[in-house]
């Protein structure tokens, strides 16, 4: 990609504006140095105008000290004045040093020593709202001479927003020199939300074409108040245009929600595969009702959090009346970045002898006894749920994603998470690995041995104890992969699991109990449903008044769409189950009962 280059960038806001350009060699320090020791507000406009086009993040930085009320002028009996930065300000007098701003250095005296700073050697470098104004103005438009194509698109928008006929001449100027095709398609924008202030009727009439052309859906609200006017006016080809370019936009809104609803569905099924793939083991398989499994969930996301604080500064956590440090890495930068990178194996791992435990300790005098293991299960669960109130607290606690998960992709409008593409795609790699893992190893051959026929296996010298433990943990392992993920969407609380736990049961029932295939097809078609419900059942409530005895009842309830949405998929399931009791793929055995 090509960018204009700064100088000439420099150019074009000097022409626009007249304002001198700084001299070569002259650093935004002596600028900013010279506009302190300036007499006049007037002049200090003037020089400070010198710095648009250079994008040296220390404008900024000494801008916002500028406001705060930071920045003074150290006049010694017969010297020459000297601009300096003292952090905190006056209030800061007794404690702070003062910071030469031209280099940074310390203000010293002719001993070398420090020199105090007091109400009596530093005047105070003073602002109003015109010298405020002007250096947001100086910032918006050294925002669009950054590198950085993000920090482009944002001045634009924000001088688009704005709507002032001033700007015009710049972002007609950028858009003859902007490559980039987002920040191109944003100036297209800015300009025609800032034509529409103009007086000329024709102008106007190209902005409204313009942004319908271009699906601007941030304009709806500036295309309304022009249809308004329009309609006052009776200009019957504006109202025209102004319908045409609402009704494009409105098109172009429904694709974008319907392809991001599309996508969430797919995030959601994901994470509802890599649960529903742990029970297809633990229940499908094993034929175990585990109601601990939504607590596995969460022992993968605390670890995640632990891990976080581990590559950081550390964690105390008060366990059972006790405080435990776990010590810091103190990691800074990508080698704190890597700490998910080192999470997903220890979330697994963590899940994984948890689960063991719970087969060794519980489940394995439970064995086909489906109601005695649902209620012990179900005990554990609530008896792990208080285990991580006393050792992280009833609150959510939060686990900041890594900067390689925190961006996103847009494009067309639609924005694309980066947590959730990854969320998606480690889901397909982990179908994968389950499925290479069951039927291309010696352990997958014995884990279905074992679970075929248990008493045959054991006869052929399988060790079916050992066989379950693995097992067991395999399957809780994958649910605490899912932890993880989870981790880097939403908060991470004791009942986390909770919420996924029924839905995760369904997906293996509907998918075929034991069957990874239908679980996969299942897990992303009730995901899918659930999101396009809740994202279109608003518009759909009105439509339901007509139902006999309980359309009021309806309506009030399909505006709070997450739980109409799940009502309505637990509905649906009920109904595919009376057709197809087995799921959508029937699992065949040898057995007589088959």
């Amino acid at each position: 990609m090509k960018f204009i280059h700064t100088s000439s960038r420099l150019l074009i806001f000097a022409l626009l504006f007249g304002w001198a350009v700084s001299l070569p060699g002259q650093t935004p320090r002596e600028t900013i140095v010279e506009a302190m020791l300036a007499a006049k507000d007037t002049q200090k406009q003037e020089i400070l105008g010198t710095l648009v086009g250079q994008g040296d993040p220390v404008i900024r930085d000494l801008f916002d000290a500028w406001k705060r009320d930071e920045l003074f002028v150290y006049k010694p009996e017969g010297d020459e004045a000297v601009p300096v930065q003292i952090a905190g300000g006056r209030d800061a007098f007794e404690t702070a040093q003062a910071f030469r701003v031209s280099d940074e250095s310390l203000l010293v005296g002719e001993d070398g020593g420090a020199i105090e700073p007091t109400r009596d050697n530093m005047d105070r470098v003073r602002h109003n709202n015109r010298l405020r104004r002007a250096m947001k103005e100086i910032l918006d438009l050294i925002d669009l001479s950054s590198p950085t194509a993000s920090t482009r698109l944002q001045a634009v928008q924000t001088l688009g927003f704005s709507r002032d006929l001033t700007k015009l001449p710049v972002l007609q100027a950028l858009l003859e020199v902007e490559e980039n095709t987002g920040v191109h398609q944003a100036i297209r924008q800015a300009i025609a939300l800032v034509q529409l202030n103009q007086d000329d009727r024709d102008v106007r009439l190209a902005a409204v074409k313009e942004l319908g052309d271009i699906h601007s859906l941030s304009s709806t609200d500036a295309l309304g108040a022009v249809l308004k006017n329009a309609t006052e006016l009776k200009d019957a080809e504006m109202i025209v245009a102004s319908n045409e370019a609402l009704v494009e936009i409105e098109r172009h809104r429904s694709v974008v929600d319907f392809v991001g609803t599309i996508f969430r569905g797919l995030s959601l099924g994901s994470i509802l595969l890599v649960v529903a793939l742990g029970l297809a083991i633990t229940f499908g398989l094993m034929g175990v009702i585990n109601m601990a499994h939504g607590e596995m969930i969460a022992v993968g996301a605390y670890t995640t959090y632990l891990m976080q604080n581990i590559f950081g500064a550390g964690i105390i956590v008060p366990a059972f009346g006790l405080s435990i440090g776990i010590p810091g890495m103190n990691l800074e930068g990508w080698a704190y970045e890597l700490y998910f990178v080192a999470a997903i194996p220890a979330s697994f791992l963590m899940a994984a002898l948890v689960g063991i435990a719970l087969e060794r300790g519980i489940i394995q005098f439970l064995y086909r006894r489906p109601l005695e293991s649902l209620l012990a299960t179900w005990g554990v669960s609530l008896v792990l749920q208080q285990v991580f109130k006393l050792m992280f607290g009833a609150n959510n606690v939060q686990v900041s994603s890594p900067a390689y998960l925190s961006g996103n992709w847009t494009v067309a409008d639609i924005v694309f998470g980066w947590n959730r593409v990854f969320v998606i795609g480690f889901a397909i790699l982990i179908v994968l690995g389950v499925w290479l893992a069951l039927n291309k190893t010696s352990l997958g051959l014995l884990i279905r041995a074992v679970m075929q026929n248990r008493g045959m296996a054991g006869f052929m010298g399988v060790r079916t104890t050992r066989v379950n433990m693995l097992t067991f943990g395999l399957g809780s392992g994958l649910a605490g992969l899912a932890g993880a993920f989870l981790s880097q969407i939403g908060n991470v609380g004791p009942s986390l699991g909770q919420a996924y736990i029924v839905d995760s049961f369904m997906v293996v029932v509907v998918g075929g109990v034991g069957n990874i295939a239908g679980t996969v097809i299942s897990a992303f078609g009730i995901g899918g449903i659930d999101q396009i419900l809740q994202q279109y059942l608003p518009a759909w409530a009105p439509s339901l008044g007509w139902v006999p005895f309980i359309g009021s009842f309806l309506q009030n309830l399909a505006q709070d769409s997450s739980v109409f949405g799940k009502i309505l998929v637990l509905a649906l399931i009920i109904l595919f189950l009376q057709w197809r009791p087995a799921g959508i793929f029937a699992t065949r055995g040898r057995s007589l009962e088959d």
